[in-house]
């Protein structure tokens, strides 16, 4: 009977399929093409470019026809020519389209700077400025003085710039709750001639763009421009949460784990006509949502966050909504009719599954434990003899000719879950035991691991560049990270541990592991519900995996660096 089911429902479903294909055949479904249309507002035409160069190598066969376009023409450029589109805030308001599909793929940071030559710049770095201030300085500069929002008595004019540029200034009244009227600023014509002001003038504050303010190649500020500390809380000082301007790579990760004000953070949008459904446009879009995030802040912006980009992700996949068209009266019918066998049909198996389960349901046991979340302890952690651990979670091996191998341990990799990127150092570099060995990262998301040993890294495992997931599925064996030719060997190995000892040791860190989710765990935030299971409180695998930047942060410090 259950078999005579499922053949009938298999015809039923086979029929449809078929009838359906035929009316599908004249929608329009996405297709694989050889070209693809971009175009870009003047200021994203660098990042476009980096995208389009970075997809072009791993898509050679794919023509990518680039076109930079006034903010202005934007919206007549995409009515007439269509195609995929980057743009800011100011290009995306003058589109005033509510039919124009869009979606966040990046943001794009303002920021306040002074000139490094500031006389009260150390008071000004170590106190920050508030909000308040800033709607101070710039509803009246002129009966403002540096002394005033520093807790001094000199008597230092502040002299305020900002660029004409009516999307910036509107972000800025935004995040100071100020009016147009009471932004009293020197508005200058062009990026240029403001940054050149600024550099000139001692006392100056201004308001641009990071992206206007920072040499890509360098990765470093414009000369004589430092960035103006905010003191979120308004506590008079720069707290350790608010620190994140010391230089240009802590200052965009404060950005990506949200210690700078958001309202100084706009967006960058992909654009279009209608939602794409072109083939070559989905691939791309999905590519710009993952790997190419990475290239945001090598060129002064920063990357969604993961939450952020899953969101538009699904968006962009969600299965699109097809308009009506003419459908042959006979398919019509014929579809009808064969909902209606397939209804039936499925009731018949429904029925059928009900009687079978009363009929057996003295010999049917369900095994409520059958399904389970998998468990990190210490019978998880791969533990190889004749290996040597150190406390910061790497182990080191000394090779035949006389260099040693390194890597990470299998514990880190079951906290991390995948990783995603690896940052590592170069060949011939010099590396002190307890240095920054590499980075590993993980969707934005990264840990800094220290080295076990002194030495100069003779080789790099490169592999790992392109498939660093290797640290997770094989971290003592083609995870390897580097083969260093030691200067102190015999020495620091005293401070190694080995099989054993290693894992007695390991005990006492799934204690100090627990006790550090214990501190950040707030039993009634649903964030943090799946840090442990019920049975005993166990861990559960890949436990940082699905947690924020501010607990990878926050692992860091207080787990990774304590063991240094």
């Amino acid at each position: 009977m259950k078999t005579r089911i499922f053949l009938f429902i298999g015809i039923l479903l086979l029929s449809y399929s078929t009838v359906d294909s035929k009316e599908r055949a004249t929608v329009n479904n996405p297709s694989k093409v050889g070209s693809l249309n971009v175009f870009t507002s003047p200021d994203l035409y660098n990042l476009t470019m980096k995208w389009v160069n970075e997809y072009g190598i791993l898509k050679p066969e794919l023509k990518i026809n680039v076109t930079k376009t006034e903010n202005e023409s934007i919206s007549g450029f995409l009515n007439t020519n269509g195609g995929l589109g980057f743009v800011d805030n100011e290009s995306f308001n003058l589109l005033n389209n509510q039919a124009t599909w869009n979606m966040v793929v990046g943001r794009d940071v303002i920021v306040p700077v002074m000139n490094v030559a500031n006389p009260l710049i150390d008071e000004i770095s170590r106190k920050g400025l508030t909000l308040q201030a800033l709607a101070q300085i710039l509803g009246n500069p002129e009966k403002q003085s540096w002394g005033t929002f520093t807790g001094g008595t000199q008597n230092i004019p502040v002299n305020c710039y900002v660029q004409n540029d009516p999307s910036l200034i509107s972000e800025v009244e935004s995040f100071l709750n100020t009016g147009k009227q009471d932004i009293n600023a020197i508005k200058t014509t062009d990026t240029q001639e403001m940054i050149s002001a600024i550099q000139k003038d001692p006392n100056a504050l201004g308001f641009c763009k990071l992206i206007q303010i920072i040499d890509v190649n360098n990765q470093t500020l414009a000369a004589n421009i430092k960035l103006v500390p905010i003191d979120k809380n308004g506590n008079g000082k720069i707290d350790y949460m608010e620190n994140i301007y010391e230089n240009l790579q802590a200052f965009t990760r404060g950005v990506w784990i949200g210690k700078y004000p958001k309202a100084l953070s706009g967006n960058i949008y992909s654009v279009s006509t209608t939602k794409p459904r072109n083939e070559a446009e989905l691939a791309f879009l999905n590519w710009v949502l993952t790997d190419g995030q990475q290239f945001l802040y090598a060129n002064g912006y920063s990357d969604l966050v993961s939450i952020e980009r899953k969101s538009q992700l699904d968006k962009i996949n969600a299965p699109a909504f097809i308009e009506n068209e003419p459908v042959n009266s006979t398919y019509a019918m014929l579809k009808i009719i064969l909902i209606v066998l397939f209804g039936i049909g499925l009731a018949g198996f429904i029925l059928d599954m009900v009687v079978r389960r009363i009929r057996n349901k003295k010999e049917v046991v369900m095994d409520s434990t059958s399904h389970f979340l998998p468990v990190f302890d210490d019978n998880s952690v791969i533990i190889p003899k004749g290996l040597y651990f150190d406390k910061t979670h790497t182990w080191s091996f000394m090779k035949k000719d006389g260099t040693v191998k390194i890597g990470i341990d299998d514990f880190l990799q079951h906290i991390t879950g995948f990783i995603t990127r690896i940052e590592m150092k170069n060949v011939g570099d010099k590396i002190k035991k307890g240095e920054r060995l590499l980075t590993i990262i993980q969707k934005g998301k990264q840990l800094n691991i220290y080295s076990p040993v002194t030495g100069t890294i003779k080789t790099q495992n490169e592999t790992l560049l392109t498939n660093s997931s290797l640290v997770n599925t094989a971290p003592y064996e083609n995870g390897w990270v580097y083969t260093i030719e030691p200067t102190n060997w015999l020495l620091e190995i005293q401070f190694l541990t080995m099989a054993e000892k290693y894992k007695t040791w390991l005990k006492d860190e799934f204690s100090r592991l627990k006790d550090f989710f214990a501190t950040i765990t707030n039993a009634n935030s649903t964030e943090f519900a799946l840090i442990t299971l019920q049975d005993g409180g166990s861990l559960k695998d890949s436990i940082l995996q699905d947690l924020g930047p501010e607990v990878w942060e926050d692992f860091q410090t207080k787990f990774i660096d304590n063991a240094k």
